[in-house]
């Protein structure tokens, strides 16, 4: 008798695995040029690094992980409770998600236009190119995430989700998960390493 193997899939849709794939080796590159870029330039990376406020980058490091704290609540929420509390529990993780994502993109856009204000921009040196490169295309990331979360918080009102069928739900979650991750990286690549 042949024996049938099982395979344990990974949560959400298959195709939110290939986004993160390709997050990964997208994100992992301009790593990879940072790099090697700051391993040529040193002096210039840390002391341009210096003019950052690390507190902005801390902060918006709680803000994150606690937007998707709130995040693994809904989903919590949806597997453990009768649908009416489990949509009204999760309804309300989600919003506070989303308001988390909102601080974010507020405190980020105080700090870019500061550094614009500053005369900093692409140009300025090789260490403000990766930095604004990355903040920006992280910051349309967290701004995808929220559309995102957007999308399943009105689903999650109308009692769209189930605690046999929330798929949905937890492939928004790794996408804002992806979002949280990739700060975690940036953080201390951009702020703390000299």
């Amino acid at each position: 008798m042949a024996k049938t193997l099982k395979y344990n899939l990974p949560p959400g849709d298959f195709g939110i695995w290939l986004v993160v794939y390709m997050e990964f080796i997208t994100f992992g590159l301009l790593f990879i040029g940072y790099a090697f870029s700051r391993r040529v330039e040193i002096d210039i990376f840390n002391q341009s690094q210096l003019l950052l406020d690390q507190r902005f980058g801390f902060i918006n490091t709680i803000i994150l992980l606690t937007s998707s704290y709130f995040v693994v609540k809904a989903i919590e929420a949806i597997k453990n409770f009768d649908i009416e509390v489990a949509s009204k529990k999760a309804s309300i993780s989600l919003q506070v998600a989303m308001s988390l994502g909102a601080l974010f993109l507020i405190i980020k856009i105080i700090e870019i236009s500061d550094k614009y204000s500053q005369g900093i921009n692409l140009s300025t040196n090789t260490f403000f190119m990766f930095y604004i490169i990355l903040i920006v295309f992280h910051f349309m990331h967290v701004l995808l995430g929220m559309v995102i979360l957007f999308n399943i918080q009105q689903k999650t009102k109308l009692g769209g989700y189930t605690k046999m069928d929330y798929e949905g739900m937890r492939t928004g979650a790794i996408y804002w998960h992806l979002v949280d991750l990739l700060w975690i990286v940036l953080f201390p690549l951009l702020y703390i390493m000299s």
